[in-house]
């Protein structure tokens, strides 16, 4: 390993301790030593219920809460940080979009866009809508390497169109979706675009004011923060039009007998006692990201794909999903070995102790549109190392000869 390799793996005793390849990061990611530490220092020195009390660790539990939101609203660029809604993950947000705008704006003859590469936590809640308000629920395709054009996002656009929710970076593919041309079409007919954020955001700058989308959703643990913490970022003149989502305490301003009225946005969205230990350990991944920076991050990540697809591409009955350069998979390499199954490829790496995934990645449409019930997924961090591939590769030519097939 480099220096640098060395300097990077330091911060993730995990992978050493247990002598894993750990190739399963676009499931979730690993959590270096400092984001556990600042959620145990949370919990041991500061853990109060936030906004209730007037008591000095109260007042600390609600700085540590607000200045997580702060943190983030500058990670992804947000004008403010009143458009940063705490959930619990990506899922819940594109629910939250879903259930407070799409219930409540979309009304029968109005269509929703979204693509067949979405995850089923932005394609699930879509379909509800569709049923519930008669609106109509329109699928893009892109072509077979994951790439969908803008000049074909803007046939598919009309003045239908009334709400767009599409993946930034499929989970399959690995494309990056040109999501700001996307927003700028949308706009251009008056509908409203939402981005699933959940593979960008731990993987590539995102600047949500550059991008112009109205909505962005991501969760903490893709990004080397805890789980049950996710982000919702709305515009604000948007999230003040919404209803909220869940009732309960905090959210409201003042209630009565008949009914109430609510806080000002984003506590009217974040209602009961919320997980001030997660933002506090998502604020402390962004701070680990930062400190190592996007152009070591990016030029990592690069490097580590080009290298693990390359090193696959020599191997015969290997095939791999989406574009032929290894630049456009963004750390995401799904894969088939011709005559086995993905469950026991990867039943396979594990005795290998290396880690991947197998199945339809949530992605099940996707998956019965390109005619495979499953894939094997191995997808990369920016810790992952030319010695992790090497493993990987030496445990990928195994899989045949080990099922009894002679190449």
């Amino acid at each position: 390993m480099t220096k640098e390799d060395l300097k990077i793996r330091a911060e993730f005793p995990v992978l050493d301790n247990r002598k894993i390849t750990y190739l399963d990061n676009s499931a979730t990611t690993q959590r270096p030593p400092c984001v556990i530490k600042a959620v145990n220092d949370y919990y041991m020195n500061h853990n109060a219920n936030p906004m209730r009390g007037l008591y000095d660790l109260s007042i600390e539990a609600t700085d540590a809460y607000e200045n997580a939101r702060k943190t983030v609203a500058n990670f992804i660029g947000a004008e403010s940080e009143k458009e940063i809604v705490f959930t619990r993950n990506a899922s819940e947000s594109l629910n939250l979009i879903a259930y407070s705008y799409g219930m409540n704006f979309l009304h029968e003859g109005d269509e929703i866009i979204i693509t067949i590469m979405e995850h089923h936590s932005n394609m699930l809640p879509w379909q509800q809508v569709a049923k519930k308000t008669g609106a109509t629920l329109t699928y893009l395709y892109p072509d077979k390497d994951g790439y969908l054009s803008p000049e074909k996002f803007k046939e598919a656009v009309s003045e239908k169109t009334k709400f767009i929710s599409v993946t930034q970076i499929s989970n399959v593919f690995g494309r990056l979706n040109d999501v700001k041309a996307f927003a700028e079409i949308a706009h251009s007919v008056g509908a409203v675009i939402s981005v699933d954020g959940a593979q960008s955001v731990p993987h590539v700058p995102v600047d949500v004011r550059d991008l112009d989308c109205d909505f962005l959703s991501f969760s903490g643990h893709k990004m080397f923060g805890p789980m049950g913490i996710g982000v919702l970022y709305g515009k604000k003149e948007l999230l003040e039009e919404m209803p909220p989502f869940l009732y309960g305490g905090e959210m409201i301003e003042y209630v009565t007998t008949e009914g109430a009225t609510y806080n000002e946005v984003p506590h009217k969205f974040e209602a009961g006692t919320v997980n001030v230990g997660g933002a506090v350990g998502l604020e402390a991944a962004i701070h680990f990201m930062e400190r190592f920076g996007w152009d070591t991050i990016l030029e990592r990540e690069d490097h580590i794909t080009e290298y693990a697809f390359n090193k696959m591409k020599e191997i015969p009955h290997v095939h791999i999903l989406g574009a032929d350069d290894p630049h456009d998979h963004h750390g995401i390499l799904t894969f088939t070995i011709d005559d086995v199954h993905p469950h026991d490829i990867a039943a396979i790496f594990d005795s290998e102790n290396v880690a991947v995934r197998a199945g339809h990645h949530c992605a099940q449409p996707l998956h019965k549109w390109l005619g495979a019930l499953s894939t094997t997924r191995a997808s990369l961090a920016f810790y992952n190392t030319e010695e992790d591939i090497d493993r990987f590769i030496a445990a990928l030519k195994k899989i045949r000869p080990s099922m009894g097939f002679e190449d």
